[in-house]
């Protein structure tokens, strides 16, 4: 069993703040860590997403080198802030946000970049962080905060041997996930082709639209002879939420996940990161009420909009809450699939984004959806897309499948390996 060491955290960091820039230097320039990329990622992605207009001199000061430790320095809540990221290399020319932090490693050998990724994003770190950090209008990580927090690591060979698994599984999550994002780009460019542009194959399988297929006028909408324009009420079955814990039932209970719009994104996936729990006899109050099952489509209420997962597997360990709707089709003249890429087009994110309201949070209600209008073709042509999806959406959902099988499995090994409860052999 690896010895555990306390070490105070301004004994091996150093601290420095981010850049200040201004809104005409982003967007072009040299690679910029966001706070957005922080925030979302154990370890800074291979290429950087963003970019920064930056001097030599600024290029100096804000470098980004293999063993930084970026941490977010303030949030709206105190539960995420100093949210880390790791960089695993050097990244010439690279400045990161004045939104976050820069932990620097003082000398070698006593912390593991690999490692410290995710001791930084353990439970026990993240609740020392809590416990240190104070409120104003948002929770902020300071000077003070470093100062006061201590880390408790095994020795460097131990950090090697946990760090590099635990990496292993993190590249295999953001693998899957890679993929996913282009199965999720590929299913919309074919909806947008059939159904936007709507050049979908005709009886001789030429694209429709472009070989001069027939277009009607129908309430002012130009689509193909034979479609109709209809509200979205006219297509589905049912229309459901989850429900908000109130008086209902106590969150932090049980291994049920509890779904908010947060853990819904813009790729179509559930990111079960920060889930809240609860026990099985909550899971039932709720579920009476969502009752989510396959097929149906939960689309987040809460801007920003076009945040949506089709269901394909059983959710037997998860349900949702009041802002997030279950939307079920009506299978006579609709299917999921169709329904699901319509909700994340960027034509309807675009209608339903100018029509949400709302002074904190901005949304869309029911009623609103439901008298949203939408081009529906014949159930022969949905059919005929819904083939071409035959292998895109199940190897979306399986990838999820195991993307969260891995994500479990790592978030249990974490505090079992760097309690020592359990060790890697060699």
């Amino acid at each position: 069993m690896s010895k555990i060491t306390k070490y105070a955290l301004s004994e091996l960091y150093d601290m420095s703040s981010g850049i200040s820039s201004t809104k005409d230097q982003a967007g072009h320039g040299a690679p910029f860590a966001s706070f957005g990329t922080v925030f979302n990622n154990y370890f800074l992605p291979d290429e950087l997403p963003d970019l920064m207009d930056t001097s030599e001199k600024e290029q100096e000061i804000y470098s980004i080198k293999e063993g930084d430790v970026f941490i977010t320095r303030t949030s709206e809540t105190i539960d995420e802030l100093a949210m880390s990221c790791v960089a695993v290399k050097d990244y010439p020319k690279a400045t990161y946000s004045g939104f976050t932090k820069r932990l620097r490693p003082k000398k070698k050998g006593f912390v593991y970049p690999k490692y410290m990724a995710f001791y930084f994003r353990s439970e026990l770190f993240r609740k020392a962080v809590t416990n240190n950090a104070f409120m104003t209008l948002r929770a902020s990580f300071n000077e003070d905060i470093f100062t006061f927090l201590d880390v408790y690591l095994p020795d460097y060979d131990e950090q090697v041997k946990i760090g590099d698994m635990l990496y292993s599984i993190e590249c295999k999550i953001q693998k899957n996930r890679e993929i996913n994002d282009y199965l999720e780009e590929m299913a919309k460019t074919i909806y947008d082709y059939w159904f936007v542009q709507f050049d979908f194959p005709d009886d001789n399988g030429n694209p429709y639209k472009s070989s001069g297929g027939k277009m009607i006028n129908t309430n002012g909408y130009v689509i193909p002879d034979g479609w109709k324009i209809l509200k979205v009420k006219d297509v589905i079955s049912n229309i459901c939420t989850g429900l908000n814990p109130r008086n209902n039932f106590k969150l932090g209970s049980g291994n049920i996940k509890y779904i908010t719009v947060k853990n819904l994104t813009t790729k179509g996936t559930l990111d079960f990161t920060g889930c809240d729990t609860i026990d099985e006899s909550a899971h039932a109050i709720i579920h009476n009420r969502s009752d989510i099952k396959i097929g149906d489509i939960l689309f987040a209420s809460i801007a920003p909009l076009g945040r949506c997962y089709l269901i394909q597997s059983a959710p037997t360990d998860w349900d949702i809450n009041e802002s997030v709707f279950s939307i079920r089709p009506n299978y006579s003249v609709m299917t999921s699939a169709y329904l699901y890429l319509y909700f994340m087009s960027d034509s309807f994110i675009k209608y339903a984004t100018s029509s949400s309201t709302g002074s904190i949070f901005k949304g869309i209600r029911i009623n609103t959806l439901l008298d949203t209008v939408l081009c529906v073709p014949p159930m022969s042509v949905i059919k005929q897309f819904e083939d071409r999806l035959t292998s895109t959406l199940p190897l979306k959902a399986k990838n999820d499948e195991e993307i969260r099988s891995l994500t479990n499995l790592r978030d249990w090994l974490l505090p079992m390996l760097m309690n020592s409860q359990t060790a890697i052999e060699d």
